[in-house]
């Protein structure tokens, strides 16, 4: 069938009027999720370890499990304990288990990645993989999306049991809740069934978690970026006190304050680090605060500098002139360079301290660590 916007196309060709071409990509369908009975579809794709995996790399297993999990959604991340403990219980009786991250990494949104350190690419899940240690192999289908549309992997996590013939016996969750005491233990229940030789007692269950990332999402990210970057930046001035109070943490929130000048490129540098941190986590109890030491009476060049960036963040100058004083206010313990970050908690406690460039990953790990990767975590919103 033949689009509208093909027809229009034609007919201002035929016009003779001069139309820019644009790719356009139609939304795939909905993948529809393997029914109970189907045989597992192949696959052939990289783990985290530079191996290739095929399914016939686990014909020796009596039982296979397909788990589709990723990096950044907290209820994948609230599951993964649990999985490595099925294939740790079962491992010895015959299960294997894999794991396969079924998102596009450019259809994942800063937003979207409040509760991780990670994103959704190859990279990102060797780092994951070797933090969690999994036992089991870790696959990357974020390029093509094939395998997770031949399964129909609808959000993450989303599990397929297979028997030894390869064919499906159970579909669905891990369990019944990932903040609540569990009262059903799902995919355990029909691990037990299948190898005492007896049917699951429930095949399928609902699914729960983070929905896949499928490729059309793409221009969501683009968007949001746009919307974000057209958000007012704006930059206050602030002296010692505002600085001790600011250290003082009364805001009920975990707070990243980075102190940097104009005239320090490394400080510079690392501002695009700093906006990603704010656009991931500030709708959570996070927020990032910006202190200037550039003169008080040149307040046009970090406000610049700042705009140019799309720092939309709280900013303020520093006024007081003295960095000694700024020091004492915000950190005893600053020895002075910059550029200089700490990571306050609320009521004051410092929980994180660096004297040069950040190192992203680490101070992410340093906020997911104190705010929780999962919605069960005390410390989230």
């Amino acid at each position: 069938m033949i689009s509208a916007r093909v027809l229009v196309r034609a007919a201002l060709a035929a016009a003779a009027v001069s139309v820019p071409l644009v790719c356009v990509s139609a939304a795939p369908p909905a993948p529809k999720t393997l029914e109970i009975g189907q045989p597992a579809p192949d696959f052939a794709l990289p783990g985290v370890d530079g191996k290739t995996y095929r399914l016939a790399d686990f014909q020796a297993a009596k039982l296979l499990l397909v788990v589709f999990t990723c990096n950044h959604c907290p209820t994948a991340q609230a599951y993964e304990d649990r999985i490595i403990r099925l294939q740790n219980d079962y491992r010895d009786r015959g299960l294997a288990v894999v794991a396969i991250s079924p998102n596009d990494p450019l259809a994942l949104r800063l937003d979207e990645m409040g509760y991780t350190d990670v994103g959704d690419s190859l990279e990102d899940m060797k780092i994951r993989a070797r933090d969690k240690r999994f036992p089991f192999p870790y696959l990357y289908d974020g390029d093509k999306q094939e395998v997770s549309a031949a399964y129909g992997a609808l959000a993450t996590p989303h599990l397929f049991l297979f028997d030894q013939e390869r064919k499906l016996r159970y579909a669905g969750r891990v369990d019944d809740s990932d903040v609540r005491e569990v009262k059903s233990h799902d995919a355990r229940n029909a691990i037990e069934a299948l190898l005492a030789g007896k049917p699951v007692p429930v095949e399928k269950t609902r699914v729960f978690g983070c929905s896949t990332k499928w490729s059309d999402k793409r221009h969501t990210v683009t968007e949001s970026l746009e919307r974000w970057n057209a958000e007012p930046v704006e930059l206050e001035t602030l002296d010692a006190e505002g600085v001790k109070k600011l250290a003082s943490n009364g805001s009920g929130k975990l707070r990243l304050v980075n102190v940097w000048a104009t005239w320090c490129g490394p400080c510079v540098d690392e501002l695009d680090e700093l906006v990603k941190l704010h656009r991931m986590y500030r709708k959570r109890d996070f927020e990032l605060i910006t202190i200037s030491l550039d003169e008080a009476d040149e307040k046009e060049r970090p406000l610049k500098t700042l705009q140019e960036k799309h720092a939309s963040m709280k900013n303020y100058l520093f006024t007081s002139g003295d960095r000694d004083k700024l020091a004492e206010a915000l950190d005893p313990e600053w020895p002075g360079p910059l550029p200089y970050t700490v990571l306050i908690a609320p009521g004051g406690k410092v929980v994180y301290r660096h004297h040069r460039p950040i190192d992203a990953l680490e101070v992410k790990k340093a906020i997911v660590g104190f705010l929780g990767r999962t919605y069960a975590s005390k410390k989230t919103d």
